[in-house]
């Protein structure tokens, strides 16, 4: 008889919490990822759908999901909020929210997919803590909770044993990241490629162009000449002269109009142009000239900034897929 005996390893509870018009992906993309690990490390995990009240759950789709009772009581190794249409309605639930306030005491780790981190937020599991989530309601979740530091470019932020995820399929991105630190890189690996995903997007990848964010109706042809003339003089006097305003008006302007100053919306511009220059190869200095930045320090420093890495890392991480 062995005196190392090999036994199956304990699985890891994974509880996807849900709630009326709930986005179906935020729960079935971590699903998938968790339940495909577990192929690969049999009896890795063992997944389960919650909700404030047994039954069916009805997803935003139509498409119900079967769930047990929430308990404040019985332990998970991960418990994930998953979000979508109902989340407004989720915050104000109060079995639900009393529920998720023990979540701390009964999870090794608590988590949310896309606007979930509201719900998280609602039930003071956010406070003092940084968070990401969908980068349409990233403004809101800021302002409603002025105690959470809300990174709304981020893919997916770990804050302690708190994590939170972008939009929808960044939900997956979020069960893998937490494969890799449960099981090692290979399984992760192995993962995303029978999901036929992304082996690992970093945590700080931009979540959509730099131009969704400066959408502006009134500066829309102005920020459509900014992206095709990156290396050009992109000052506030340059970009006031070019828009037929004084410098003071046109900063004022712009600001109001697209949430950001100009020389931030140039620098978002310019390090998106730099990113997908990466992603296609390339010397980091040439990429940096073309792209207005002068030098690679300068690019360096912008990309710490914006996506908190350096260009050489992410270009790493961007052509390893």
């Amino acid at each position: 008889m062995s005196k190392n005996p090999r036994f199956p390893p304990k699985p890891r509870a994974i509880e996807i919490v849900l709630f009326p018009d709930f986005q179906i992906l935020d729960a079935a993309g971590p699903i998938a990822a968790f339940e495909i690990a577990a192929r690969f490390a049999p009896g890795a995990y063992r997944v389960k759908t919650s909700a404030a009240r047994a039954g069916l759950v009805a997803s935003s789709s139509g498409v119900p999901m079967p769930a047990v009772a929430l308990s404040p009581r019985s332990r998970v190794d991960t418990l994930i909020v998953v979000g979508g249409q109902g989340t407004a309605e989720a915050m104000s639930d109060a079995p639900l929210l009393k529920a998720l306030r023990a979540a701390p005491r009964r999870a090794r780790r608590v988590a949310s997919v896309c606007t979930g981190a509201f719900v998280l937020a609602a039930a003071g599991l956010l406070e003092g803590r940084t968070c990401t989530t969908h980068w349409r309601q990233a403004p809101v979740l800021a302002r409603l909770f002025p105690d959470v530091r809300v990174e709304a470019d981020r893919i997916h932020v770990q804050d302690g044993n708190v994590w939170t995820s972008a939009g929808v399929t960044a939900g997956i991105d979020l069960a893998l990241a937490m494969i890799e630190a449960d099981l090692g890189v290979d399984i992760a690996a192995e993962v995303a490629r029978e999901m036929v995903v992304y082996a690992k997007r970093p945590g700080g990848q931009a979540q959509h162009s730099a131009l969704l964010d400066l959408e502006s109706a009134r500066f829309a042809d102005l920020n459509a000449w900014m992206r095709t003339h990156l290396a050009a003089e992109l000052s506030v006097q340059a970009l006031a002269a070019r828009a037929a305003m004084s410098p003071r008006n046109f900063a004022r302007a712009y600001a109001a109009e697209t949430g950001v100053t100009p020389a931030k919306a140039v620098e978002r511009l310019r390090v998106d142009a730099a990113r997908a220059a990466l992603a296609r190869g390339g010397a980091i200095q040439e990429i940096a000239r073309r792209t207005g930045f002068g030098d690679s320090e300068r690019m360096r420093r912008a990309f710490i900034r914006v996506y908190g890495a350096p260009p050489a890392a992410l270009r790493r991480t961007l052509r390893s897929p």
